[in-house]
């Protein structure tokens, strides 16, 4: 059974501050999946081979595609980059549906919609809402803030165009995996911060990088063997930011803001041998402290990036529930 040190918000949240697990490894469906991508070897490639290595190497752990009402492409939107709409099954013309804008893990470097594609089809049916998965520039070729930015113009491209989506302005969500958590818990302070009409209804962050610094425990106890080793994260950390004067400004370690009240209602889902596990858990605490109504969801025996892996994790496809049962949490009085 799982020993957590628990610290009670005054909303009755229960946050877990440290962690006394009992679990000594991951899940056996997770070391099955570490064992196979630990002998796959990257090839010496272009930016674009790589990318593509990549999503082939994740293939065979993707799980079945649901079946959606429809699924749509947008380009050439004024500064906004490609969008895929899904929308999910119970969708009617006649009634608006919150949407969830999404931005992809890998590093801000890796990436691909293939790969996101069956999850993001189980979170707009789970949720019962729009999803728009954006497909952001990619570092090193665009480094930040190049991101950030089209993170900023995607919110606000769909809030602007809701109706034309199906979607209701009034319940836009902003949120991502890893990298794409990042960028969501960046953009959220940003418009927080300005003040602008296009403030994030909920906040989604799923496994979220949030300290550029990687100063915490987690970050050394899990620096080698679970995929997101500590070699990857700087080579991740580097092509997106380079070497930044001041690593901890919240653009890049939202982790670091010196005031997070009035954020978006927020789930935090974050996995028990994961190197972000503590950034996820501080930020969290740090919400709680500020008042922002908060749902923690923690996988302890589950690894970085598990979310995407449905086809041979089953505690991928138990999360998408628990999201969506987050999110219903969160809307109730």
């Amino acid at each position: 059974m799982l020993q957590q040190k628990i610290f009670q918000a005054d909303q009755g949240n229960a946050l877990r501050l440290g962690h006394e697990a009992d679990f000594q490894h991951p899940h056996v469906s997770a070391l099955r999946v570490m064992d196979v991508l630990a002998r796959v070897v990257p090839p010496r490639a272009t930016m674009a081979g790589l990318r593509a290595h990549h999503a082939k190497s994740r293939r065979p752990f993707l799980p079945a595609l649901e079946p959606v009402h429809s699924q749509f492409h947008i380009h050439g939107a004024p500064g906004v980059s490609r969008l895929t709409v899904i929308r999910p099954r119970i969708y009617e013309t006649e009634k608006l549906l919150p949407a969830l804008v999404f931005l992809h893990g890998g590093g801000w470097t890796l990436g691909a919609f293939e790969t996101y594609e069956p999850f993001c089809r189980q979170l707009a049916n789970a949720m019962g809402s729009i999803v728009v998965w954006v497909d952001y520039r990619l570092a090193p070729e665009h480094p930040f803030p190049a991101a950030y930015d089209d993170t900023r113009a995607a919110l606000r491209w769909v809030h602007d165009n809701a109706l034309r989506l199906g979607a209701d302005e009034n319940r836009i969500m902003l949120g991502g995996d890893s990298a794409g958590g990042n960028l969501a818990a960046a953009v959220c302070l940003a418009e927080r911060n300005e003040r602008t009409p296009y403030q994030p209804w909920r906040q989604l962050l799923l496994y979220p990088c949030l300290d550029m610094t990687a100063c915490m425990p987690s970050h050394k106890k899990f620096a080698e063997g679970y995929l997101l080793t500590a070699e990857l994260y700087r080579w991740y950390r580097g092509n997106y930011a380079g070497t930044p004067d001041k690593p901890n400004h919240w653009r890049l370690s939202p982790l670091f803001a010196h005031d997070v009240s009035g954020l978006p209602p927020t789930v935090m889902l974050y996995a028990g041998f994961d190197p972000l596990r503590d950034e996820a858990s501080a930020y969290a605490m740090k919400l709680a402290l500020a008042g922002v109504k908060l749902q923690t969801l923690y996988f302890p025996d589950m690894i970085h990036g598990f979310l995407t892996m449905g086809g041979a994790i089953p505690a991928a496809g138990i999360a998408v529930g628990r999201i969506a049962q987050a999110l219903d949490t969160l809307a109730a009085p």
